[in-house]
């Protein structure tokens, strides 16, 4: 740790590599696209990232090599229709659309092909448990993790059905080494939590928490709010970074 100045959030995060967890949250893949553009816009790159639903496709998207300017037009171009496909099935969308979107926007297919380590959280069905995925087909680990119960039909893999990676691992660290962290908390509710209840942040050994309050509420029918996030997260962040470091929790208001 640096000694004898102010140690920001930046100075912290340059000090030596750091990973970085992204939690689950309803569509707040714009949060963490904005939270990741400011830490990449100075040069921070995390060695290895981890997330669960919202935060694995962040996540996953970007270690596979998409550029985070390319991740962020394709979310704030995106409209309902280019997801919304109704079927029969244990979930009122198919699916199959957002597949599609995820194998148009990623380079590779493989998450063992990824340029920088990923591991994405999911919720198998069967066992009642996390599982980690840290290798196979990458659009379908990320549809996977993804999977909101009710809004999405179960993801296959290994003919095993998952559904969101948040359902028992919200904050994405199931699969994390350990090691400096850095973890993107989401304050949303989960569509599925009970409203009104706190959601615990968790503590563990290197690990700092970022929280962006106040963020805009984004769903399939409010999708105008998603780039309002996006880059209000984007300024937060960079805000935070040049904050010190007094506790384990960064917390900072967009306003």
């Amino acid at each position: 740790m640096l000694v004898g100045k102010m140690v920001t959030l930046g100075d912290w995060l340059a000090e030596a590599p750091f990973g970085l967890a992204m939690s689950s949250g309803f569509f707040s893949f714009y949060a963490h696209t904005g939270m990741l553009a400011a830490l990449l816009d100075r040069g921070l790159a995390p060695s290895h990232v981890s997330g669960s639903s919202a935060g694995a496709m962040v996540g996953g998207v970007w270690a596979a090599g998409a550029d985070h300017d390319e991740l962020e037009k394709f979310l704030t171009s995106m409209r309902r229709a280019d997801f919304w496909d109704p079927g029969f099935g244990a979930g009122l969308l198919a699916g199959k659309k957002f597949d599609a979107l995820l194998r148009r926007l990623l380079p590779i297919d493989r998450i063992e092909q990824c340029s920088v380590p990923v591991r994405i959280s999911a919720f198998d069905i069967l066992a009642r448990k996390t599982v980690v995925l840290e290798r196979g087909d990458l659009s379908s680990a990320i549809r996977a993790s993804c999977a909101v119960p009710a809004m999405f039909q179960p993801v296959w893999i290994d003919r095993r059905p998952h559904w969101d990676g948040g359902i028992l691992d919200r904050p994405g660290l199931a699969g994390v080494p350990p090691g400096r962290l850095l973890f993107h908390h989401i304050s949303n509710h989960a569509p599925w939590s009970r409203r009104g209840a706190p959601l615990d942040i968790p503590t563990r050994a290197d690990m700092v928490t970022l929280v962006l309050d106040d963020l805009p509420s984004v769903s399939p029918f409010r999708l105008e709010g998603g780039p309002i996030a996006l880059h209000a997260a984007r300024a937060a962040t960079a805000r935070a970074l040049d904050q010190p470091i007094d506790r384990d929790l960064v917390r900072r208001s967009i306003r």
